[in-house]
């Protein structure tokens, strides 16, 4: 009799840029894969398309920095969101669960992270979703110091960038974490969400 294979489980860091989505996704997976006792891959948008997107931006647009144009925007941004979640895919054909870090704003304001199947996953896909919230002000301050040249856009047009910031829908799936000061209490409160 072959063992019943566990559901998949993906794991979403999302929220605007600026926010530290990257550094606490590394700061919880370790701890999710200990107390879980399941594997997990690491999957960053910025690192499996970053190259990428700067190489196909500069010969579209001439600048390799280019993450807010409507070229951007129109040409490159569903493709490599659709491919990251074939890696997702790929992974869970392997009995490797996902934590993701990336933006998805468009793919959770259409609802799709909580019907795991409108992105072509198993039915039985677990998901979990954390929120990663920073006030305005804030995220520009650690946008302007982490001095990343695909940040000139937003920096030098922040009041247009800011109309692109949305509130996350509510979902049982979904909790927001306010990384402004958060606290270990706080912290553990959201690891005990993402493995529920």
């Amino acid at each position: 009799m072959q063992p019943i294979k566990p559901a998949p489980r993906l794991i979403l860091f999302a929220g605007h840029a600026g926010t530290g989505k990257t550094s606490l996704a590394k700061k919880a997976l370790p701890l999710i894969a200990e107390r879980t006792g399941e594997d997990f891959f690491f999957l960053d948008k910025d690192t499996v398309y970053g190259a990428f997107s700067s190489h196909m931006m500069g010969l579209l647009t001439g600048d390799p920095n280019d993450r807010d144009s409507p070229a951007y925007l129109e040409n490159i941004r569903d493709q490599e969101y659709a491919g990251l979640i074939d890696i997702v895919r790929e992974n869970f054909t392997l009995n490797v669960n996902v934590i993701l870090v990336g933006p998805f704003t468009r793919e959770l304001m259409a609802g799709k992270f909580f019907h795991p199947t409108e992105l072509g996953l198993p039915a039985a896909t677990t998901c979990r979703i954390a929120w990663i919230d920073l006030d305005s002000e804030e995220a520009r301050r650690r946008i302007a110091h982490r001095a990343d040249a695909r940040d000139a856009w937003k920096l030098a047009h922040w009041d247009t960038y800011l109309q692109r910031r949305v509130e996350p829908p509510v979902h049982d799936y979904l909790t927001r974490f306010n990384n402004t000061h958060p606290t270990e209490a706080e912290f553990e409160a959201l690891l005990a969400h993402l493995i529920s």
